[in-house]
């Protein structure tokens, strides 16, 4: 079976989808759910955002320089596809979806509360790409939910059930396939295979 041949486009899926948090300059805070977001840079830690100009929550972003990323569970999937689909102009998105504000440490905005992390970010340049623009930010501080922190420490971010989104459609990660190098890792000698050879010989 071959393959069709598409016009360009997006097709870089599944993709993290995240509910973007800011305040203006009058003190109104807002909620975006963003699908073009992701790494940029590990040191500096930098990440990125891509949102159309013409959407209420870009120029508060423009004149405030900051904004939080917030990572989505399936218990806020109900609330991540409210927040992309009705506007700060018409509506109070933390009022109507329930959602608690927290004020970050850093950057003049609200975090959401319900949100496994919290990613602070301030605006280091706005690049005008075309029907999207990209803001590049530095990541100034990141809040991780105790109720994640497993005994020893580590954060567990599949306990609290990430969503991911592909081609209009919202997915739950349920199932573990591999830890980073799996491939090349080796595997581990069975134990006692050297002492029955040993015993065969005696």
């Amino acid at each position: 079976m071959g393959k069709q041949i598409w016009k360009p486009g997006n097709m870089v899926y599944p993709l993290p989808v995240v509910m973007v948090s800011m305040r203006d300059k009058e003190g109104n805070d807002n909620i975006i759910t963003v699908a073009w977001t992701g790494t940029v840079c590990t040191n500096p830690p930098m990440v990125y955002i891509s949102v159309r100009p013409e959407r209420y929550s870009y120029h508060m972003i423009q004149e405030s320089g900051g904004f939080i990323i917030n990572l989505t569970t399936e218990h806020l999937a109900y609330a991540t596809d409210y927040c992309g689909v009705r506007s700060g102009r018409d509506v109070d998105k933390f009022k109507e979806m329930k959602l608690s504000k927290v004020q970050a440490s850093f950057i003049d905005a609200p975090l959401i509360g319900e949100s496994p992390v919290n990613i602070e970010c301030k605006v280091r340049t706005i690049e005008k790409l075309g029907s999207h623009h990209m803001f590049l930010a530095d990541v100034v501080s990141v809040h991780a939910d105790e109720a994640y922190m497993n005994e020893t420490g580590r954060f567990q971010l599949e306990k609290a059930d990430p969503i991911v989104y592909s081609h209009g459609t919202y997915y739950s990660l349920d199932k573990k396939i591999g830890t980073f190098g799996y491939s090349v890792k080796k595997k581990p000698k069975k134990k006692g295979k050297n002492t029955n050879k040993n015993r065969k010989s005696l």
